[in-house]
């Protein structure tokens, strides 16, 4: 049974909890469950890729809704490509955290060449999706932003950014796992937040909420979508 507070919605049972999921496919079917007042009607799913979009074309398939992919990218360091510092969006919005970018003392010339490599990693990823998922028209719609967990939010908060310049009805984040502070700081941009699985403390990843998790590849994101079409 879910909860609401404020703007969030998640599974009290779920709480603080780890290893919730099975996997990205399933935690999909949890979040799908959560959202069956929107079934068969014209919101539209938006998958972040890598990982929202195993959870997204689930969640799509349990509800019959439409599915798309809202790529954004995070902005990485020149020596760990695993931290991001920033974010670059489907639609050119660039968000940069401007607290550890000058904590880490980056150059001018060292941000804008994250943010070129960044765009074009998006680009390339935007012209591959489009051939199997076309980006539909947004204005007016209600749109569910989705992806696999949230760790700072911070990549989220710039598709959200970007979904607002394009000027969608409604928007709402929905979400299998993400840190407590995390929703906090994304809940003022978002109409509603659906989280499953909700956690506090010191030590958070996203991957803990699986059972099975794997980084995917955009080869399997690929078949993914295949196997729905098909």
């Amino acid at each position: 049974m879910t909860r609401t507070i404020g703007k969030i919605i998640d599974l009290p049972e779920l709480r603080d909890k780890e290893r919730v999921f099975a996997d990205r496919a399933y935690a999909g079917r949890i979040l799908a469950g959560m959202l069956k007042e929107y079934q068969n009607t014209s919101a539209l799913i938006m998958a972040v890729p890598a990982g929202g979009v195993p959870v997204a074309l689930s969640m799509a398939q349990q509800l019959n809704l439409a599915v798309s992919v809202a790529v954004v990218s995070k902005i990485t360091l020149p020596w760990n490509t695993e931290v991001g510092y920033g974010a670059v969006a489907f639609d050119g919005t660039v968000r940069l955290n401007d607290q550890l970018v000058s904590r880490i003392g980056l150059t001018r010339e060292q941000i804008d060449e994250g943010i070129n490599h960044t765009r074009q990693k998006v680009q390339r990823r935007m012209e591959r999706f489009s051939r199997k998922l076309p980006l539909p028209p947004l204005k007016d719609r209600s749109v569910f932003l989705v992806d696999d967990g949230l760790a700072s939010g911070f990549t989220m908060l710039t598709g959200v950014e970007a979904m607002k310049k394009a000027g969608v009805a409604s928007l709402n984040i929905a979400v299998p796992t993400a840190h407590q502070e995390s929703l906090q700081r994304v809940s003022g941009q978002a109409d509603v937040i659906y989280c499953a699985n909700i956690r506090s403390g010191f030590f958070f990843a996203v991957a803990d909420a699986y059972k099975r998790w794997t980084d995917v590849s955009e080869e399997e994101l690929f078949a993914m979508i295949d196997a729905v079409e098909s």
